[in-house]
């Protein structure tokens, strides 16, 4: 059974969220890649303000391809999130509550997690013509030099995602591997 999310994710739902959760994001989330996050806590540091509102947000790490004519993107597969471990710690301490991607996150964005209450989301690598279908609008509204990384407003309905770290800091990477042997 899905959990069904509509953003913004507040840091009291996203703290009800458990490793191994199956989600339906429904709503509105952000695309931002490493490049853009760069810029992001560059802002942060310089006391600007941001191109987006990161209270409650989700940011999505993925470079989608151009859309197809009767498309709201073209092909929306996740990155490998370990490139934004730099930036996510900041970003999370501004509001972001949810992140999707897919691979380990480093100590310091799950001791952030922790103590702001933020969720990391798994997405289907290698799916990324299936989950443009979830995306409904894409309109970039940030970046645009950046081409495919610039940080895009998507809108999204029932967008599959798995809790792979909880805001406890429970990791699905871990306690699945773990799971798995112990059943042998």
């Amino acid at each position: 059974m899905s959990i069904n999310i509509k953003t913004p994710l507040t840091r009291e739902d996203a703290r009800k969220l458990k490793a191994g959760d199956s989600c339906l994001i429904s709503g509105v989330i952000y695309t931002a890649r490493d490049a853009a996050h760069k810029r992001l806590c560059e802002l942060v540091k310089e006391g600007k303000e941001l191109p987006l509102d990161m209270k409650d947000a989700i940011i999505y790490f993925v470079g989608p391809t151009p859309a197809k004519p009767s498309q709201a993107i073209g092909s929306a597969g996740p990155t490998t999130s370990y490139r934004m471990d730099a930036y996510s710690p900041t970003l999370i301490a501004e509001g972001q509550t949810g992140m999707i991607g897919k691979g380990k996150r480093g100590e310091e964005v799950i001791a952030a997690m922790k103590k702001h209450g933020a969720v990391y989301f798994g997405a289907i690598g290698g799916c990324g013509a299936l989950l443009s279908k979830c995306i409904k609008k894409a309109e970039v509204i940030a970046y645009d030099d950046l081409g495919a990384e610039a940080i895009r407003r998507l809108e999204v309905e029932d967008f599959p995602v798995i809790v792979v770290i909880d805001s406890e800091g429970n990791n699905l990477y871990e306690t699945g591997r773990q799971a798995y042997f112990a059943s042998l």
